[in-house]
């Protein structure tokens, strides 16, 4: 295993680097709301103008052709703040999106949703999750249904925690088209387009943090008919497809948070050499040090498993045990790093002065999106026992 990066992406990272840090930083909204439309839309075209825009994205489609090991310092780069992938281009679900449709994407299907969404031109949205007694964590209990009717496909559901729905262009919705089929047959993905009669965004659902463009939905599925050609893949496929774009979307995630989680360590580590208690500056402290190692430690740890798990998805492996390791270990340790920055940053660490506290509110849901720690730790401890 190799852990060089190459030329072209260290290259980009440093860009992407200073780009966050001159162009990014300085427009992060004090109360975690989105960057309104008109400054959003002029940021990003200042990332395209320098060359930045979507590092994931082969260059065809205007991104920077980097394969999954590289992205990982752009993306960590990008995540310093949680506006830097919306500028950039490559923030969830929209980052997700794009790769499920460069797998299974028709041509017609990549020149009307692929292409557009590449260029952000348009946003999107991924509907899995419903509410109980829905599909939650286990896909199985899904209860939105397809049928067939009169030469089309007619959606019947309910989801919720989709992902920018609110003024997406599209949404890919899981449904179930094969009751019976076992989870691996019976599922299918359909591309809903918005205004589609039948499909109708409910609400955004308020959550803790909540800065994503779009917000996260609650859909109302009634009635909704499409033609064949909004099928994406194969009929039956669905399970598999969902498996494909939410191995390598975790590991984006992970990216991302983990510079999120450097930088509030940065913020830790200056407090603690500025602000000074009982006659010496913090970070003389032995409590302090030690806080501000750990967290050292942890991002060291969550560098390399993504590193990994990356190495092996680039080599075709399906590196579900690495990446489930991943998705547990990393969600748990950026919440570390966050919260013992705030700790040391004190009374100010939980003020707007910083972003901590905004960290500290998105980075809570990590730990459930994408799969729950507890989720991906049954996944973990069946292989263990499998191989004991």
């Amino acid at each position: 295993m190799d852990f060089t990066f190459s030329a072209g992406a260290l290259e980009l990272r440093n860009k992407v680097a200073r780009f966050v840090e001159s162009e990014v930083i300085p427009l992060e909204p004090r109360d975690g709301r989105p960057l309104v439309t008109g400054a959003l839309r002029a940021l990003r075209e200042k990332s395209r103008s320098q060359g930045l825009w979507a590092p994931q994205l082969p260059r065809e489609l205007g991104g920077q052709g980097l394969e999954l090991p590289d992205v990982c310092p752009v993306f960590e780069a990008a995540g310093r703040s949680l506006l830097g992938p919306v500028a950039l281009g490559c923030a969830a679900p929209d980052e997700g999106n794009a790769h499920l449709l460069l797998l299974a994407a028709g041509e017609t299907q990549r020149e009307r949703y692929l292409k557009p969404l590449a260029r952000g031109d348009i946003r999107s949205a991924f509907a899995m999750t419903e509410p109980a007694p829905g599909a939650g964590s286990d896909p199985t209990m899904m209860r939105t249904r397809a049928r067939r009717e009169g030469g089309a496909w007619v959606i019947d559901g309910k989801k919720w925690f989709a992902t920018g729905a609110a003024g997406a262009a599209f949404v890919i919705v899981a449904a179930v088209t094969e009751p019976g089929a076992g989870p691996k047959g019976a599922m299918t993905l359909f591309i809903v387009d918005a205004g589609t009669p039948g499909l109708r965004v409910t609400r955004e659902v308020p959550i803790l943090g909540g800065g994503t463009p779009g917000g996260h939905c609650e859909i109302e599925i009634e009635g909704c008919r499409v033609g064949d050609e909004q099928v994406l893949g194969r009929v039956g496929e669905g399970y598999a497809l969902m498996q494909a774009r939410l191995g390598p979307a975790r590991l984006t995630h992970c990216m991302r948070w983990i510079g999120a989680a450097e930088r509030a360590l940065e913020i830790a580590a200056r407090r603690a050499r500025e602000r000074e208690a009982f006659g010496r500056p913090l970070a003389e402290h032995q409590a302090v040090a030690w806080m501000l190692a750990d967290s050292a430690i942890d991002l060291h740890a969550s560098r390399l498993m993504v590193h990994e798990a990356a190495w092996r998805l680039s080599r075709g492996e399906k590196a579900r045990l690495e990446t489930s390791l991943c998705k547990v270990f990393v969600a748990e340790a950026v919440n570390r790093v966050i919260d013992r920055a705030i700790q040391v940053c004190g009374a100010l660490g939980i003020t707007d002065q910083l972003p901590l506290a905004h960290f500290f509110q998105e980075a809570r849901a990590f730990r459930i999106y994408d799969g729950p720690s507890e989720v991906h730790r049954m996944v973990i401890a069946r292989k263990v026992l499998k191989g004991s």
